[in-house]
């Protein structure tokens, strides 16, 4: 940091001309609490809050007692925390993924040509000689008259599936670059699970994916957490993974088949599924572990209508303590940025609406779990709602917030999908701010922090980012605060909180979303996503149930 801080004093400062003032916060934020409470969960007494660590039990007791102290109410009938089950299932890493067609067979070694695994809480699944069929981009989208499962039974079936949408490789498809939920790998277990599919194989490819073959090995073995299903129901296919792009290359060449061919045949409207003339079977042996941890629920009861809500949300938890597992030096994951800052940010945006007048709306905050294991516990929440999702008018999630300073813009992640971004714009425009749309769109970033676990059921979700174009600093300044933060602080012991972070851009950026949420609680209106969004079907007939 020393040296990031001395290049850019090299850096000649701008001169800002004609910029509105500071805005003022509203009542009851303070720059004080805020930081306060950054200090205070980053710091080594906390010890890095992970479920399953002491930290987790100092996390939730401050977290609740801070809600005690505001006045909220409890969420549940019992008090603040919502119990999140949660099961660790491990792999046994001998398994093998075994192809075989009538031109020869293909055995594809765990971690290194294929990963593979079962969400089913159970102690063994497998594929039996399953027939595998390739289905495209294993999208089905009534919306965009797109349908890769057309006119074929995946029963007791394996789909293989390429990875992102149509629009990331013809840019007149979908939303173009701008990744929708249909692209990412979640969406695409879920869909295989609903057509009946008894396995789901993903082709990786780096460019779509955003990820090399090593972040899809190092995430998905050894011991995987998940939302506990008690019964071990078959809420998802029997067997599920990734395979690597030169695996899958080979797969197909065994089916006399070319992968770039059938890739390009799956981009044009009209594909049809495509039967591999090949089987899949691979025998998975579990070790499952099953343990509790908690979201934490305060409400501010609405004035006029107190059953219907607008959702805050941050994630209290990071990586914890790493002395039990040999770590050496600063052993601590602090998680001052990530996401400390989060859930202090929650706590100013609750203290300003307890110190304003009563919304007309209930005003809900949810410090979730588990965010680091998957987004599980907003996970739980949106298959386990406290309060119902048909009647939350919005949700906005706090996720990582930069202490660069102020700034001109502010970044909306998943640009383009609900109205709450003109509510945003109505605030930034008075901030004398703009918006930023996501810089990297075909990443589908929107799809990976806790929002999207409400927006999946069709509540309209709102989650910014700090932007980069800083106010008193030179051009550059922010993208090399958060390049330099992601190399060297990012899931790193190193992110710790320091008095002389400049959080000022934060309190803005806080403002904005309190205005959002504040324009929400107080309007009849109930925000709705834009027609083309793949979550306005879901919420329109949860919207439909609930009269």
């Amino acid at each position: 940091m020393n040296s990031f801080r001395t290049a850019l004093r090299l850096m000649a400062p701008l001169c800002v001309m004609g910029l509105a003032v500071a805005a003022a916060a509203p009542k009851g934020m303070t720059e004080a609490g805020f930081r306060a409470s950054v200090a205070t969960l980053a710091s080594d007494e906390f010890e890095g809050r992970k479920p399953g660590q002491i930290g987790e039990t100092r996390a939730l007791d401050w977290i609740e007692g801070q809600f005690r102290a505001l006045g909220l109410k409890p969420g549940l009938t019992n008090g603040y925390r919502q119990p999140v089950m949660l099961v660790e299932i491990k792999a046994d890493p001998s398994a093998r993924l075994e192809i075989a067609g009538s031109a020869g067979k293909l055995s594809l070694a765990y971690a290194d040509d294929a990963v593979v695994w079962t969400r089913r809480v159970r102690p063994t699944a497998e594929l039996a000689q399953s027939p595998m069929v390739f289905v495209g981009h294993g999208i089905h989208a009534p919306e965009y008259g797109w349908d890769d499962y057309a006119d074929v039974d995946m029963h007791g079936k394996t789909a293989v599936i390429l990875v992102n949408d149509p629009g990331y490789r013809d840019a007149t498809l979908f939303r173009g670059k701008n990744m929708t939920y249909y692209g990412r790998w979640v969406y695409k277990y879920e869909e295989a699970m609903r057509q009946g599919a008894e396995g789901a194989l993903i082709i990786h490819q780096t460019g779509p994916a955003a990820y090399g073959w090593d972040v899809v090995r190092n995430s998905n073995t050894g011991p995987l957490l998940e939302p506990d299903a008690a019964d071990g129901h078959a809420a998802r296919a029997a067997v599920e993974g990734w395979v690597s792009n030169e695996s899958a290359r080979k797969l197909f060449s065994l089916a006399g088949l070319d992968l770039d061919a059938m890739e390009k045949a799956a981009t044009k409207p009209g594909f049809k599924p495509v039967p591999l003339n090949l089987t899949a079977s691979v025998n998975l042996k579990n070790t499952v572990r099953r343990t509790q941890s908690a979201n934490v629920v305060g409400v501010l009861p609405g004035a006029q209508h107190p059953k219907e809500y607008v959702l805050y949300m941050a994630h209290w938890d990071h990586f914890g303590n790493s002395k039990d597992s040999g770590g050496t030096g600063d052993t601590i994951y602090n998680g001052a940025v990530d996401n400390a800052t989060g859930v202090a940010g929650i706590l100013e945006v609750a203290k300003a609406f307890k110190a304003g007048k009563r919304p007309d709306r209930s005003v809900v905050f949810v410090a979730v779990t588990a965010e680091e294991s998957g987004l599980l516990g907003s996970a739980y929440y949106g298959q386990n709602p406290v309060l119902p999702l048909s009647q939350t008018a919005a949700a906005i999630n706090i996720d990582a917030m930069f202490p660069i300073g102020r700034m001109h813009d502010i970044e909306v992640v998943g640009y383009g999908a609900s109205e709450l971004e003109d509510y945003l714009k109505e605030a930034t425009t008075k901030q004398g701010r703009v918006i930023r749309p996501d810089a990297e769109p075909e990443k589908g970033h929107y799809f990976r922090s806790d929002h999207f676990n409400l927006a999946k059921h069709g509540v309209p979700s709102l989650y910014t980012e700090t932007g980069i174009d800083a106010v008193t600093h030179p051009a550059g300044y922010g993208q090399a605060f958060k390049d330099d933060y992601t190399a060297n602080r990012y899931h790193k012991p190193s992110d710790e909180y320091s008095a002389d972070w400049d959080v000022s851009g934060i309190l803005e950026d806080l403002q904005l979303l309190h205005a959002v949420g504040a324009r929400v609680a107080n309007d009849r209106h109930w925000p709705e996503w834009y027609p083309k969004s793949e979550f306005k079907a879901i919420r329109d007939a949860s919207r439909a149930q609930a009269h």
